[in-house]
């Protein structure tokens, strides 16, 4: 439930539920599938929540999601092609990158709502977002929510709590993309899954009703203290392996 509020949020949810199934004993491929198994029910229940706000743009949806579906289906795919940890060092600068964008980020617009109207340039940009860190996603993964609030805040003018929004339209197509992608190898341990799934999907909704209370302030927290946890993560693992 923990993971899904800070999922929900920010993103980074994986950092507390993977080394508590990892904890249990199963191997790591059945634990990574096993996470991707509940996450998608937090990330959707996220998605409901935002959407009964009105943060969410659907019609940039129409573009964000498919294209996060291929996005995750083709990182997935360059698994089997390159070990995703040579990514391990430019993430980690990445991620430096985006806490001291969010420290000394302006203020957001006065309306954070979805503008009415065709947008066909904020969909084209939205879409190669979606494709590019879906594909990240499948991928690699680690600080994906982040990169997307980011990215919808930078590249579209987005507020926070709107980026967040959007972001989680990437988030549960992802996750249903790397879902399938599992339960088809069998690697999806559904009796470990099911019950993080239901606090999970509680979590979710809870994490984005109070990132709609919350708004940008709120946000900018969370998201700054997972890019925190995420840097020190990776900088051990480089330090380590």
């Amino acid at each position: 439930m923990t993971a899904g509020i800070v999922d929900a949020i920010a993103g980074g949810g994986g950092l507390i539920t993977l080394p508590a199934v990892l904890a249990t004993g199963l191997p790591p491929h059945v634990a990574l599938g096993t996470n991707k198994g509940q996450s998608v029910f937090g990330s959707f229940a996220a998605l409901v929540r935002f959407s009964r706000a009105g943060l969410v743009d659907w019609k940039l949806a129409r573009a964000t999601f498919p294209l996060g579906l291929v996005g995750a289906f083709a990182g997935a795919a360059l698994v089997l092609l390159v070990k995703p940890e040579v990514l391990k060092p430019l993430v980690l600068v990445l991620l430096i990158a985006v806490a001291v964008f969010l420290t000394f980020r302006k203020s957001p617009p006065p309306s954070d709502r979805p503008e009415p109207g065709p947008r066909p340039r904020a969909q084209a940009i939205g879409g190669l977002v979606a494709l590019g860190i879906g594909a990240y996603d499948g991928f690699f993964g680690p600080g994906t929510g982040t990169f997307l609030i980011v990215g919808f805040s930078t590249l579209l003018g987005h507020g926070l709590a709107r980026a967040s929004a959007d972001a989680k339209v990437v988030n549960f197509a992802s996750n249903l993309a790397s879902v399938v992608l599992f339960a088809l190898k069998g690697v999806v341990l559904w009796k470990v899954a099911l019950p993080m799934a239901a606090a999970q999907f509680i979590g979710g909704y809870v994490g984005a009703h109070l990132a709609v209370k919350g708004g940008d302030k709120l946000v900018r927290k969370v998201v700054l203290g997972v890019v925190v946890a995420l840097v020190l993560k990776l900088a051990r693992d480089l330090l380590v392996g």
